[in-house]
Parts: structure tokens; C-alpha cells; sequence
């Protein structure tokens, strides 16, 4: 049977073109490499961007199914279906090192284990942007940004008025309703939309049976305002309230009816203040806050809680950016910032356990044309931690952009860190006040070449980054955070291939190799001799994404898009009650078919099957994903 799927799938592969759809013919403007606008093609570190279009055309519920099924050269795994524990990995690494940013805030959760965020909350319906920068970005991003950055951008308004209205129902129990208005004018703009997601669900562990139910109330709110042609503002705020149930990983998976709860707020809101006393000039200072409270306790049948665990995390932001352009061909941005962070564990309803630490920053970022073909940046950061010291980090890059401006050779070299987590250095009231910022290295060579005449576009990366005094063990007889000796490594390709074979058909292929080793665990005196494999967790060596869009010919309201993925086996711990040692993902493929049919250029009705082979798979070990479902919506904008 499993054989016949697969010879299935290759039909449907060879069947259907592979690509993703062209969003657009525009140039693309990216905003995220250096925080101000600048064309892609003079970028000389890798940058993948979805728009607004893509989002338009997309009928996925969260951006981390977005992001595990396009050509991304993005690792996503999940603890089960929707709403469960999710993450990414870039370039191979633990998803600590990648930082995450909602309307320029800072997502990642000052009250989780290693200061990084869960991707399981964020819907698409509100998402106009994404720009996803791959390699140490450190110097301009602080901490964290080791394996890179994902900058994402809620939707705004435009001129005139809009408004919105999307009703979906889906497979297990699952209903989503959206609302949005929005508009602008001269001088003001403003979008607000509502979402209702809600999902039976199934169970998130493989040898349950009881259904994991998500809830998913969300607010994006925007405004801006011109005062005048040099100030300016800009407002947004974001607010998900969620519920889940879930299946901890301790759990023993010979229970059949094992389910844990947690209630979660996750917001993000900020104000700027634009001041630009000239075309050269412009100043920027931001106020930003993150919080994050999740709320655990027994659900149904659940015995690993028996009493709610409360944990929240805080973090507020000063920032002030410049931007000052000396001529055409150089500029330079600068910046100062302050970060305070909280965080609180409450066990068992006990009383407060309140920590917080604080990070000044400054940093500079110069952009220069040094010939007519040469574009080259160069960063520096300086960070200075109220409990873990100083750490400076920098990079450079440069393009080579050939005359006909259809080939680019792009190289990056940065070094970065990662401070320890509020978590890490006080869990359990002791902590460990003595720990060291992890720190790496990255370098990265790539392609990108057009062949304007066939519609074609490769893009080709090779990327090497290294990291040290890992934070990753935890000594098992302290339970505490400790650096750890030995050098982790990850190396790999990245490749991307689009051919816009007429505006009715679009295909190509995106391909991924990535080799880990995990020099800290190997050299590591308190591990379990039972590992046998250095590679690190959860990371397939090969990844492979195919797209298709097609407008049926005749029929020119009415196209088809079908995805494809294909995974390697990867190497995970084992969970629940079992013996710790290695496990083994298995390798998957699994293909995705959606249909959008436009009625009076007013309504769009879509179909969605995913899984259609019904493919049994898991991205972490003892963990489902979904199952064959389907997907039926209607969209009206007027």
C-alpha cells in the first residue's frame, strides 16, 4: 500500500509542473536585511519574500503550514495538528537561533526555556508580508539571529475603503471566520481585522485516540497618520487569545485518554515616531512590547498537571533608528536600543517568582555601491547584558550584479550570539549566573540567475555556520543550564528554481541538503552513552518542495494549485516513559491540491485537500500531523 502511494505521488509530481506561484514580475523592495528599503538584487545575504499576493492566493489557516509547504528552504515540525507546539529551523539549526519580529516587535517569549517563540498562534488571514533572512543577522538583530531572521508584516490600509468578510469550514470539527476593515486617505490609514478559528482537532500524540481541541480568538489593529511631509506616525497591535489541549511529552503513550490544557495570551503592540528633516535624513523611535502568558493545567483525563503552572513573559522596547543617505551610492543606518525583559513562573499558584534582566545595544549597518557592479555592506553590534556580559558581532556581504542585471553572485560573512535565557539562568530559584553567550560564524556563497527569455530563475546558496559554548544540556543532577565544551556545525545547499512558463502555468523546484554535527553533545560528560548519532534533532538531510499553479485553460476565474513535499528521515529523542535514546523519523511525502474559483470578480470560493494520499507521518517523534481533510471557503471583499 505504501509503495502504490508513492507511486501515486510521483504521478502527481510529473503530472503538474513544479513551482511556487509567481507572486509578481515587480522588483522587489525588502526592508528586513538592513531595516531600511533597499532593491534585493544589490542584497548580498539570502532573502525569500511572500506578498501580499501569495498571501491573497493562499487558503492555509497558520503561517507555519505556509511556511513547511512552500519553497522556503524552511524546516517546520510540529507537536501534532493545529495549534499544537510548532517551530522552524533555518540552516539546519534549534529554532533558538532564529528570531522572529511582528511589525518590527520582537515575538520571542522572555518566559520560555530558551527565549524563542511558537510559531502555533500566528494566522495568515492578517499577514501581508514575509521576509525571511537566512544566516547570522546578528549584527544588525542581537541575539538570537544566529541561523536568521523572519520579519513579518500585518496587513495595512489602502486607499480607499475595504472590507472583508471569510467563512471556512474544514475537516475535523474546524470552522474560521474573518472580518476586516480597512482604508486610507492623504494623510491617515487604518486596517483592523477580527478571526475566529476554531477546531475539534485529533489527538496531537500517535498512540492516542482522544481528539486535542484549538481555539484561536485574534485582533490585528493598524493605523498611521501624516502630519506633515517630515512626521509621521505609526501604530499596531496584535492580540491572540488561545486555547488548546495537547498530549505532553511524558506521557506514557499506552494512555488512550491522556490530555493536557493551556490557556495563552500572546500580544505585540508598538508606536513610532517618524521625523524626516530631509530626503537624506530619517529618524525613527519606536516603543515596542511583547507579552506572552500560558496558563497550564489538567484537561480531559490529564494527570501530568495536576494544578495549573503559570508563566509570563514581558519585554518593552526603546529604540531609535537612523537612516542618513550621503549620495545615491552610500548610506548608512545607526541605532540605539534598550530591552527590558520579565519573566514569572508560578508553580502550583504559590506566589510570584518574578526575573528580569535588561540589554543595551547600538549598532551601524553601511551600505555602499563601491563600482557600478559591486554592492557591499558592512555591520557592527555592540550588546551589553545586564547579567551575562558584553558581546560585539558584525558582517559583511557583497553582490556582484553582472550589467544585463540577470545574474548575481552574492557572499555573506557574520559572526554572532545568543544570550542565556532568563529561564536558563534562574530556573528553580538557583539557576546558573555563570553562563557564557553561545557564539558563531557563518559564511554563505550563492547564485542568482535569470533567463529572461525562457522565464526561468535559479537561486543557489552553499552555507557554512559553526556555533559554540552551546546551551543546550541541562545537567541531570542539578537540573541547571550549563555551556558545554565541543563545536556544533552545520553545512548545506540551498536550492530554488522557478520557470514562468506562460501566465496560465507556472512551475519549478526547491531542494535543500543540510549536514549537522553536534560536536557539544558529543563532548558532553554527562550524556547518555545510548546516543549513537551526532547529527542534531530533527534535522532531514534532504527536503524537497514542489509547487504548481494553473488556470484552467477556458475557464480564466479558475485555477489549481498543487503542492508537493518531500522530507528525509531525521534523527529525534525518544518521548514519554520510554529509555532515552535516539529515534528515527521517518522520511514522508506528502501532496497538497488547492482550487480557487473567482465568481463576479467579487466573491472567490476555494477548495483545499490536503494530504491527499492520507500519508501517516510525523515531523517529531510520537507525534501525528494531519490526516486527509478538506478545506471549503468563501472570501468577499467590497
Amino acid at each position: 500500500m505504501l509503495m502504490l502511494k508513492r507511486l501515486i505521488s510521483l504521478l502527481i509530481i510529473f503530472t503538474f509542473p513544479f513551482n511556487v506561484v509567481f507572486a509578481t514580475d515587480i522588483p522587489i523592495i525588502v526592508i528586513a536585511p538592513s531595516k531600511k528599503a533597499q532593491s534585493i538584487s544589490t542584497v548580498g545575504t539570502s532573502v525569500t519574500v511572500l506578498d501580499e499576493v501569495f498571501f491573497k492566493n493562499s487558503n492555509e489557516f497558520f503561517l507555519g503550514d505556509v511556511l513547511a509547504n512552500t519553497s522556503t528552504s524552511v524546516n517546520f515540525f510540529q507537536n501534532g495538528g493545529q495549534g499544537q507546539t510548532s517551530a522552524i529551523q533555518l540552516r539546519g539549526l534549534p529554532k533558538r537561533y532564529s528570531t522572529v519580529y511582528i511589525d518590527g516587535v520582537k515575538m520571542s517569549d522572555p518566559s520560555s526555556v530558551s527565549n524563542d517563540f511558537d510559531f502555533n498562534h500566528i494566522l495568515t488571514s492578517q499577514i501581508s508580508r514575509v521576509e525571511i533572512l537566512k544566516g547570522n543577522q546578528s549584527s544588525v538583530y542581537g541575539s538570537g539571529a544566529i541561523g536568521g531572521t523572519i520579519n513579518i508584516t500585518t496587513k495595512k490600509g489602502e486607499p480607499g475603503s475595504q472590507k472583508n468578510i471569510q467563512y471556512n469550514t474544514a475537516s475535523h470539527g474546524t470552522h474560521n471566520l474573518t472580518l476586516s476593515l480597512s482604508g486610507a486617505d492623504e494623510d491617515d490609514d487604518f486596517y483592523v481585522g477580527l478571526e475566529r478559528f476554531q477546531t475539534d482537532g485529533m489527538s496531537a500524540m500517535t498512540h492516542n485516540d482522544e481528539k486535542d481541541r484549538y481555539r484561536n480568538n485574534s485582533l490585528v489593529a493598524n493605523y498611521g497618520r501624516k502630519f506633515s511631509d517630515k512626521i509621521k506616525i505609526k501604530s499596531n497591535i496584535r492580540i491572540a487569545e488561545t486555547y488548546n489541549q495537547y498530549d505532553a511529552e511524558n506521557n506514557n503513550p499506552a494512555n488512550k485518554t491522556h490530555s493536557e490544557e493551556v490557556d495563552a495570551i500572546q500580544s505585540s503592540s508598538n508606536i513610532a515616531l517618524i521625523y524626516e528633516p530631509s530626503q537624506k535624513f530619517t529618524n525613527k523611535f519606536t516603543l515596542a512590547n511583547t507579552y506572552i502568558k500560558r496558563d497550564y493545567g489538567p484537561g480531559d483525563g490529564g494527570s501530568y498537571n495536576t494544578v495549573k503552572d503559570k508563566y509570563w513573559g514581558d519585554r518593552y522596547s526603546l529604540m531609535y533608528s537612523g537612516n542618513y543617505n550621503f549620495n545615491l551610492d552610500n548610506s548608512v543606518v545607526f541605532g540605539l536600543e534598550r530591552e527590558d525583559e520579565q519573566m514569572n513562573y508560578n508553580k502550583d499558584l504559590t506566589g510570584d517568582n518574578i526575573k528580569d534582566a535588561y540589554v543595551t545595544s547600538s549598532y551601524f549597518d553601511f551600505q555602499s555601491r563601491v563600482t557600478k557592479n559591486i554592492y557591499a555592506t558592512l555591520g557592527s553590534r555592540f550588546d551589553e547584558h545586564s547579567l551575562s556580559g558584553d558581546e560585539d558581532s558584525h558582517r559583511v556581504t557583497l553582490a556582484y550584479l553582472f550589467d544585463d542585471k540577470s545574474t548575481k553572485l552574492k557572499s555573506s560573512y557574520g559572526t554572532g550570539f545568543r544570550f542565556p535565557s532568563l529561564y536558563e539562568t534562574f530556573y528553580q530559584d538557583g539557576g546558573s549566573h555563570t553562563l557564557r553567550a553561545e557564539k558563531s560564524e557563518s559564511f554563505d556563497l550563492g547564485i542568482e540567475k535569470s533567463f529572461l527569455d525562457l522565464g526561468l530563475s535559479i537561486d543557489a546558496s552553499y552555507f557554512n555556520l559553526k556555533y559554540y559554548d552551546t546551551l543546550e544540556a541541562w545537567n541531570t543532577s542539578s537540573w541547571l543550564a550549563q555551556n558545554l565544551p565541543g563545536t556544533v556545525k552545520s553545512q548545506g545547499l540551498e536550492l530554488m528554481s522557478k520557470w514562468k512558463k506562460s501566465e496560465k502555468l507556472n512551475f519549478g523546484l526547491n531542494y535543500t541538503y543540510t549536514s549537522t554535527y553536534d560536536g557539544a553533545e558529543q563532548d558532553d560528560p554527562n550524556k547518555n552513552e545510548s546516543y549513537h548519532d551526532a547529527r542534531l534533532v530533527r534535522v532531514p538531510r534532504h527536503i524537497m518542495n514542489l509547487a504548481t499553479n494553473i488556470k484552467i485553460p477556458g475557464y480564466k476565474n479558475l485555477d489549481l494549485t498543487i503542492n508537493t513535499k518531500w522530507s528525509d528521515s531525521a534523527r529525534d529523542y525518544g518521548n514519554g516513559n520510554r529509555t532515552w535514546r535516539d529515534e528515527v523519523i521517518d522520511d514522508y511525502l506528502v501532496n497538497d491540491l488547492s482550487i480557487n474559483y473567482n465568481l463576479w470578480n467579487t466573491y472567490n470560493l476555494f477548495f483545499d485537500i490536503n494530504n491527499i494520499l492520507d500519508e501517516k507521518y510525523e515531523t517529531t517523534r510520537d507525534y501525528s500531523q494531519m490526516d486527509r481533510s478538506f478545506n471549503f471557503g468563501i472570501r468577499r471583499v467590497y
